[in-house]
């Protein structure tokens, strides 16, 4: 595996997790440059992260995982990386099935791999609510993509060039992930699920509640129906 790789971790209030993230990602695959992009914590996470060796971006205020993310891509679209997964500062992506995500890409098989919990009858713990909003975004995707998918808001993904290309000149932001996966997909990108397993945060809280989830599954919704009349500003080449 030779292509210039890069590992992007958006992370928001993370200290207690994203060092073991790190030590992770290295473990198993030391020629992933390591980039945490501090989406404006208030606790040592930018600290913790420059401990365990990975490149801090700090953002000055929260900009929300889509920004961050957003920031972690234009790193990696100026810095001449090939390949680069995006892996969550809490600890619930495993790096392990970094290989599972990068073959198809590798393979020249997909520009955009999504690591699915539920794909090839995988199980996760989650909430009767939760569940049914990932089903419902699952849906939906479905029918805009003309593919069948089964975790649109897995946020365990890879991409090749094209797909840095891609979400650095243009990525939402929010809950982004259902929109990303739609937004791929009219530009052209070949997208791809691959059955992975995911853990529970062992520290930290998530930012997701009940009343926020209603929230998210409105939201999203209308962004994404909305995102289809938008005129793309992205561009098909790089720049």
């Amino acid at each position: 595996m030779s292509e210039p790789r890069i590992a992007i971790l958006p992370a928001f209030n993370e200290e207690g997790n994203v060092g073991r993230v790190i030590e992770e990602i290295r473990a198993h695959d030391p020629g992933f440059e390591i980039v945490v992009v501090d989406d404006g914590s208030r606790d040592r996470t930018s600290e913790v992260a420059a401990e365990h060796g990975a490149i801090v971006l700090r953002l000055p205020f929260n900009l929300g995982i889509g920004g961050a993310v957003q920031t972690g891509y234009r790193y990696a679209l100026e810095n001449g990386f090939q390949l680069a997964v995006q892996i969550d500062g809490d600890g619930q992506h495993d790096p392990s099935q970094l290989d599972k995500l990068l073959a198809p890409l590798l393979a020249n098989e997909a520009d955009v791999v999504v690591g699915s919990r539920f794909a090839e009858g995988g199980k996760y713990a989650a909430g009767r609510s939760r569940r049914l909003g990932i089903r419902l975004f699952a849906t939906l995707a479905s029918v805009l993509c003309r593919q069948h998918l089964t975790d649109t808001t897995s946020g365990f993904r890879a991409v090749n060039r094209k797909g840095i290309v891609l979400f650095s000149a243009d990525y939402p932001h929010d809950y982004p992930e259902v929109e990303a996966i739609v937004m791929a997909v009219r530009q052209r990108l070949r997208l791809r699920e691959v059955a992975v397993s995911m853990r529970l945060r062992d520290s930290g809280q998530s930012s997701i509640t009940p009343l926020r989830s209603a929230y998210y599954v409105i939201k999203v919704t209308l962004a994404v129906l909305i995102g289809l009349g938008r005129r793309s500003v992205v561009p098909l080449e790089e720049p």
